[in-house]
């Protein structure tokens, strides 16, 4: 009877890992070898003095806001690894959390526009503009081929009222074991679109892009870049002078999985890591039937998201100015959305509870 009943348990377990094994269809890609951590890139401890916002028991700042008055805005999930419903929070200069819309799910990009509007990325709803009151109005809410924005990510506004932003996948809505999915697969979805709400058209700039994430205008709003988190890279769109209309890989080969990119006041960008490279998950991506059989594995055997601050300061040619970390993860355990407000880093991600915060200095 035991006997029988090991042998109905590993035959159930085979057939459920093979299922799983098949869901996955993913695509053979050969990773550069990464690059070391020295020079501007050697580990450092500056992320590990931060002060902390908590959400009161809300998770995943993926991107932040500050309006004209002092506050704080940030999209909320309501559970580490569950996105079922979410919330945009609202936090006063005096620390206090309040919930600004009740948005039904996890939202990303964010931005106000100049009448004070916030314009938000719901992973429910699509593109949204919501007015001061909190009412909101749906602007978006699939592209020009009908299909869904059910991960919509990283949002820029031009001065001429052009929303700039991206989507991840139109396939399924955003949870961590799909997440993983769109990592391991490395096929292009989603894209990088441009939007005018004056009269309702939508452009797609880029069709197709590797889990496409945080998106900012140059300083000239010359080009545009777009991370591509599971590639270690940033695309640039060129959209003045004689390259219009062009794409090419701003950078490559970075040190971690690149997320939120925003803009300083000088021209030069702030660059989020949701962690550092991982070289069993490099080492498997050439090899499809590894990687399948990496997914059917039970969920507590999956690789998971080390704990690792990283931010870098890249200059407009890309190049890589100063960096900051936490090397222990125990402060900042991930730093997929960086930005800065009046000398101040605000540091923020897919599953942290609380956002941390880091006073620059007149050298950084």
């Amino acid at each position: 009877m035991k006997t029988s009943y090991i042998i109905s348990l590993m035959l159930f377990s085979s057939i459920g890992v093979s299922l799983c094994s098949c869901s996955l269809q993913p695509l053979a890609w050969n990773p550069p070898q990464k690059p070391e951590m020295k020079g501007v890139l050697e580990e450092n401890q500056m992320l590990t003095q931060v002060s902390k916002i908590d959400l009161q028991g809300w998770y995943g700042p993926e991107d932040i806001v500050q309006d004209s008055l002092g506050n704080i805005y940030c999209g909320v999930h309501i559970g580490k690894e569950d996105f079922s419903d979410g919330k945009i929070l609202k936090i006063s200069p005096q620390g206090k959390v309040s919930v600004f819309y009740d948005a039904g799910s996890w939202v990303a990009g964010l931005h106000f526009d100049n009448r004070g509007n916030l314009l938000a990325l719901s992973h429910k709803e699509g593109l949204i503009r919501i007015d001061p009151q909190g009412k909101a109005s749906i602007l978006l809410d699939r592209d020009d081929k009908g299909r869904p924005f059910y991960i919509p990510n990283g949002l820029d506004l031009a001065k001429n009222g052009t929303i700039y932003f991206s989507n991840t996948s139109h396939f399924k809505p955003y949870t961590v074991r799909y997440g993983r999915k769109v990592i391991l697969e490395a096929k292009p979805l989603g894209g990088l679109y441009a939007f005018n709400p004056l009269d309702g058209k939508l452009k797609t700039l880029i069709e197709g892009s590797y889990f496409g994430n945080g998106v900012v205008l140059s300083e000239n709003e010359d080009f545009l870049l777009m991370t591509e988190t599971s590639k270690y890279q940033i695309i640039r769109y060129w959209l003045k002078g004689p390259q219009k209309g062009q794409t090419e890989v701003f950078m490559q080969n970075l040190p971690g999985f690149p997320n939120g990119i925003s803009r300083r006041k000088n021209g030069s960008f702030w660059l989020g890591f949701s962690t550092k490279r991982n070289d069993a998950l490099d080492k498997i991506h050439s090899k499809v039937w590894l990687k399948k059989l990496t997914y059917a594995l039970p969920e507590v055997l999956q690789p998971k998201q080390e704990k690792y601050g990283m931010i870098l300061n890249i200059s407009e040619e890309g190049e890589i100015l100063s960096a900051y970390f936490d090397p222990t993860g125990e402060s900042v355990p991930e730093a997929g959305s960086v930005k800065e407000f009046e000398g101040i880093l605000y540091i923020g991600g897919d599953i942290v509870p609380y956002i941390s915060t880091y006073k620059l200095n007149s050298e950084d």
